[in-house]
């Protein structure tokens, strides 16, 4: 019998152009896998691009040959977060409920996420700080697809809800899109508050007064907060 012959390998434009585009794609993914291990262990301010490119074993420059800048960067790192949120606000709602019991629950996934991480906070906080036209510039029509994508899934929950209770009378809303998008932005900025754990108050007239506050404390406020403006939203 005669050796086996080994398969031939395609080395065509069109193969050689593909292997390079998973290669490309491969690349990318680590270093999104990286940002994302530096942000869980030190912090989104912490986290620099030098470190980055060391976790990967790459040079710096190679990083903006997949990104367009830091800001693109930690759109697609902030995707990764969005993906694991939309699952958890998932498994938290259970259609058999009433409309508000369900808006609790999404919420409270929604927060308790974001307590367990803060640089989920961070970053998206961080993107929501530049006006809108900035950040097209900054980050590429792809990459704004694709953090678009994660963040009209996580609305995408909470307004199903908004509507399942609009259509049973629990909720009078005119917009279910926009109230989410409020709900989505209001939850962030109570996420610092509860990561500050201090509240301000005028204990007399020019004196503040600072007291402790607790994340259960902020988290009920807030969950109370949007049941509320669900069921009175657009009832003016």
């Amino acid at each position: 019998m005669g050796a086996a012959q080994s398969p031939s390998v395609d080395t065509s434009p069109r193969a050689r152009k593909t292997a390079a585009a998973d290669r490309r794609r491969e690349r990318t993914a680590e270093i999104v896998a990286a940002t994302r291990a530096l942000f869980d262990e030190r912090g989104v301010r912490d986290a620099q691009i030098e470190d980055i490119a060391n976790a990967v074993g790459i040079n710096r420059a190679i990083i903006y040959r997949h990104f367009s800048g830091k800001e693109e960067l930690f759109a697609m790192t902030l995707v990764t977060y969005l993906d694991e949120l939309v699952q958890e606000m998932a498994a938290a709602d259970d259609e058999s409920h009433r409309p508000a019991a369900r808006l609790r629950a999404v919420a409270s996934a929604y927060l308790v996420y974001g307590e367990q991480h803060p640089p989920f906070v961070d970053c998206a906080q961080a993107l929501l700080s530049r006006p809108g036209t900035e950040l097209m510039q900054d980050v590429s029509e792809a990459a704004l697809f694709r953090l678009g994508r994660s963040i009209a899934n996580c609305l995408g929950r909470l307004v199903r809800v908004l509507e399942a209770g609009v259509a049973t009378g629990d909720f009078v809303i005119s917009k279910p899109d926009l109230l989410a998008n409020v709900l989505y932005t209001q939850a962030l900025g109570g996420l610092h508050l509860a990561r500050l754990q201090l509240s301000v108050r005028e204990a007399t007239p020019g004196f503040p007064e600072v007291a402790v506050v607790s994340f259960d404390e902020v988290k009920d406020y807030l969950i109370e907060a949007a049941v509320a403006m669900a069921a009175g939203a657009g009832s003016r």
